[in-house]
């Protein structure tokens, strides 16, 4: 499907798409014929983590699109779709930071990317990147499984999975736990003694954990008991939150985010067999969201 058959045909109007990630943030603006006319990248921009570093990287991604584009901030309708946007107060603390465009729009970047993957329509997706999240949207319903952050969830995201073997790491050091070639890899990340672990964890962030994600699920293609063991575990958590979306309404599913490409092969059966592809990114799901927010309609065929 080409975004240019869907927009309206109603000149003059400039749109930029913010996917706000726990790792990184990407920016693209289209004219309302839906063609691409610059991108920006930046860092990590999840709002909920450190607020004024996420608007900060989210206006340096922006400012990258515009100048690509030869356009102003001030032209152009921005749809946000941030990690760590779970409240209406982060939506008006959002609404109250002066971003530097013409409107603002703001929601979770889940919302952001089932919107994109099916074009507007109904199904459900599954994030697992930095963090993990299961959203669906049903006959205009929202349905939200996860999503809860480091902290308190995260389960079978990247983060998770990195953390679990800087965990491993630590029981090794102390003797507890047999070394793995996973294992042996993450030490010489993180260093081989109670001080330096110590000294790393304190300053860890999820992209920190995140970081070693792929590392475990190359051990555990080679056969890592310990880097099998965790990717055995996020699978179980991923088809999980698929089975919610399911069983909520959601007729069909993507796997999206970073470990996207990676966990398939690990995931319960019935799971894969719904699993589809998106139509659009995320951030052409916020390049929506910034469209409906001037009163435009896509025009889905």
């Amino acid at each position: 499907m080409n975004l240019l058959d869907l927009c309206d045909g109603q000149g003059g109007s400039l749109f930029l798409g913010i996917d706000g990630g726990g790792s990184r943030c990407r920016a693209r603006i289209r004219d309302n014929r839906g063609q691409v006319l610059g991108e920006g990248t930046g860092g990590a921009s999840n709002i909920y983590q450190n607020f004024d570093a996420a608007v900060a990287t989210i206006a340096a991604a922006a400012s990258e699109a515009a100048e690509k584009a030869g356009v102003e901030l001030g032209d152009v309708h921005a749809g946000l779709g941030l990690a760590g946007l779970v409240t209406s107060a982060g939506t008006e603390k959002i609404e109250k930071a002066s971003m530097p465009f013409a409107s603002t729009v703001s929601d979770n970047d889940a919302y952001a990317a089932c919107l994109g993957a099916f074009a507007g329509g109904d199904g459900g997706i599954v994030i697992a990147g930095t963090g993990s999240i299961g959203f669906a949207l049903v006959g205009g319903q929202r349905h939200m499984a996860g999503g809860w952050g480091f902290a308190l969830g995260d389960h079978g995201s990247g983060a998770w999975a990195g953390h679990h073997a800087v965990r491993r790491a630590a029981l090794s050091i102390d003797g507890l736990l047999q070394p793995t070639p996973m294992i042996e890899s993450i030490l010489g990340a993180v260093g081989r003694t109670r001080f330096d672990l110590s000294q790393w964890s304190e300053r860890a962030t999820p992209k920190d954990y995140a970081q070693f994600a792929p590392l475990v699920f190359e051990k555990a293609a080679q056969g890592d008991v310990q880097g099998m063991t965790i990717v055995i575990e996020g699978a179980a958590a991923i088809s999980t939150l698929a089975r919610a979306l399911l069983a909520r309404g959601a007729g069909r599913l993507c796997l999206l985010g970073g470990l996207s490409a990676v966990y398939p092969p690990y995931l319960d059966a019935d799971v894969k067999r719904v699993l589809t592809e998106p139509a659009f990114d995320a951030i052409d799901g916020a390049i929506m969201m910034a469209r409906r927010g001037q009163g435009l309609k896509e025009l889905w065929s």
